[in-house]
This record gives C-alpha cells, sequence and structure tokens, in this order.
C-alpha cells in the first residue's frame, strides 16, 4: 500500500484561513465605517464631533459646534454683503430703466395703452429674473443647474397648464394685431360695453351698468367681436314706424327737423331717414345719424327713440303698433231680423 504524501508548501493552515477571513472582514468593515462617515460628515469638524457625540465629550461638541458656526459665518457673511450689494445696484438700475422705457412708450405713437402694458411688464419680469440669477451668484449657486432645473420644470407646468398658456398666446396676439385697444367700445358674446384692461390672460369690459365682464383673451380673439370706435366715425340707427294712411315723406321732415343744430353730430355726414320694410301693422323707418364719439351711441338712442315719437305726435303722424281688423263681405250668417 502506497502511502499518500501531501506535499509542505500545499498544507494551508486553518487558523491561517481564519486571519485572513477575519483580517478581510475588518478591512470591509473599516471601509464600511469610513465610507459611512464620509457620507454623513460634511466636513472633517463635523465627523470629529460625531466621534465627541459617541464618547460624550458635550464641551468638545459645543466647541466644535462654535468653531464650525464661525467659520460658516465668516464665509457666508461677506457672500452676503455682496448680494445685498449687487441686489440694491441692480434694483437702483431697473428702477431708472423701467421709468425711461415707461416714457419712450407713452410718447410714442405706434405703441398703444395695452402693448405698453405688455412690454413693460415683461421687462420687469425679465429684470427681476436677472436680478435674482445675479444674487444667487453671489452665493456660490450653480445656476446654471438651476435654470436647466426650473426649464424642466416649466414643461411639467406647461402641459398642466393649456388654456392658461392659450390664454396667453391670445393676449400677445390681441395686442400685436389689437382688433380693439383699451378705451374701444365693443360687443362681445352679447355684451356690449368698454374695454378697461388687457392683460395676457384676460380682457376687461365695463358694461353700461358699471359692471366689469372678465372674459379670457381665447374667447375674445375666437368668437364674434363688434368694435364700434375702431374708425372713429359711428352710424347709429333709430328705428320706428308710422301707419299706413300717413306718408312718408311727412314723417321724415318732421324727423329731421330735430336733428338740426346737435353738435354731438359728424359734420362730413348729413342725417337721414329712410323706409326699412312694409311690416303687417306699419310702415318701418329708420333715422341715421353718424357720431365721432362712439361712448355717445347708447344715450343718443334713447334720446332721440323719445324725441321721434314726440315730434310725430305734435305733427298729428300716427304710430301704429299691432293690431287686427276684420271685414266681411256679404255676411249672410244671420237672417235679416236680426237674431232668433
Amino acid at each position: 500500500m502506497i502511502p499518500f504524501v501531501v506535499p509542505q508548501d500545499a498544507r494551508v493552515p486553518r487558523d491561517s484561513l481564519s486571519i485572513s477571513q477575519s483580517l478581510a472582514d475588518s478591512s470591509a468593515a473599516a471601509d464600511s465605517l469610513q465610507s459611512d462617515s464620509s457620507i454623513l460628515s460634511l466636513t472633517p469638524r463635523l465627523a470629529e464631533a460625531q466621534s465627541q457625540l459617541i464618547d460624550g465629550q458635550w464641551e468638545e461638541i459645543i466647541k466644535t459646534f462654535y468653531t464650525e458656526l464661525t467659520s460658516i459665518a465668516a464665509t457666508f457673511i461677506p457672500r452676503l454683503a455682496s448680494a445685498l450689494f449687487v441686489l440694491f445696484l441692480f434694483y437702483l438700475l431697473f428702477r431708472f430703466s423701467s421709468k425711461l422705457l415707461r416714457q419712450l412708450l407713452h410718447r410714442s405713437k405706434h405703441v398703444d395703452a395695452g402693448l405698453e402694458g405688455l412690454l413693460t411688464k415683461t421687462y420687469a419680469v425679465v429684470a427681476w429674473i436677472f436680478i435674482g440669477i445675479m444674487v444667487l451668484a453671489q452665493f456660490g449657486i450653480n445656476v446654471t443647474a438651476l435654470l436647466a432645473g426650473l426649464s424642466v420644470a416649466g414643461i411639467a407646468v406647461g402641459f398642466a397648464a393649456q388654456d392658461t398658456l392659450q390664454n396667453f398666446i391670445a393676449g400677445i396676439t390681441i395686442l400685436t394685431d389689437r382688433p380693439f385697444r383699451i378705451g374701444h367700445f365693443v360687443e362681445v358674446d352679447q355684451v356690449y360695453g368698454q374695454v378697461e384692461e388687457i392683460t395676457l390672460r384676460s380682457t376687461r369690459v365695463r358694461t353700461p351698468n358699471n359692471e366689469v365682464m372678465v372674459m379670457p383673451n381665447s374667447l375674445m380673439i375666437n368668437q364674434k367681436l363688434v368694435n364700434h370706435s375702431l374708425f372713429g366715425v359711428l352710424r347709429i340707427e333709430i328705428p320706428f314706424g308710422i301707419a299706413y294712411k300717413e306718408f312718408p315723406q311727412e314723417a321724415r321732415d318732421v324727423v329731421l327737423a330735430i336733428v338740426k343744430g346737435d353738435e354731438r353730430l359728424h359734420p362730413d355726414y348729413t342725417p337721414d331717414v329712410v323706409v326699412t320694410s312694409l311690416n303687417d301693422s306699419s310702415v318701418d323707418m329708420k333715422l341715421r345719424l353718424h357720431i365721432s364719439d362712439s361712448k355717445l351711441a347708447v344715450p343718443m338712442k334713447s334720446e332721440y327713440t323719445e324725441r321721434i315719437r314726440e315730434a310725430l305726435r305734435d305733427a298729428d303722424i300716427e304710430i301704429p303698433f299691432p293690431h287686427l281688423q276684420l271685414f266681411i263681405d256679404e255676411a249672410k250668417a244671420f237672417p235679416q231680423g236680426g237674431v232668433a
């Protein structure tokens, strides 16, 4: 029987394996502790404070905290002073430039009040964003990364606020295309009123009842809108009717007599009275006047409606009302002696 001989260099004691395994575990544990320590400790002094906290060295902890706070204050205060200086300097520049911009826009003949408000508000938003970036840069903040994050957030907000963006784009369209302006009298959605304000989101219209109607800009450009002030001259029509037995020319002369000498009428247009239709009970006519100030349209219609009625009555011209006359020819339904 041949004995099995193990080579001397191939023998590894179990104790050596255990020691190697222990050293490996200790090294891994040390690396783990070092990694955790590097994560938890922002600075070497904070790492020292952690070890002191474990050992219960409260006086050393307070001393380390005070030292670290002093170091942070020594770094933060100069940056704060620099940021305040930058804020104050750029704020003064913003106030001066915005005042100059308003004066230039106000003097321009090609910029109305609505577009002026849009440009000044846009300039203010852009200026404050720039000032904020300059102030944050004084604290060592990575502004590029911040703007990248805000742009991603802006895309998400844009998808969530599609109606607001639609009204925003419609507001820009109104201020550039200018179908109406501030001060114009318009009729939209069967509501008549004066445009008080045009913003990027909505348009405010004041009605004759002193009510303010707030209309989203998207509706202002997507539905029928009548502008009574765009061309400066407005024609108003006051309807009335006369009986069939009356003569339209006589009524025309009576009505035209009451408009003579009215300085509110436009001098380049002559008032006239026309026949518009032959109705069931009346001959329908209209008094047509041209005025320069569109805000007088509603009160002048009411005024001349009453004056026409009084003038026709004084001239003994009948103003008919709907009625029905029944004529019976050769009625034979009853006997000659009457009803039996």
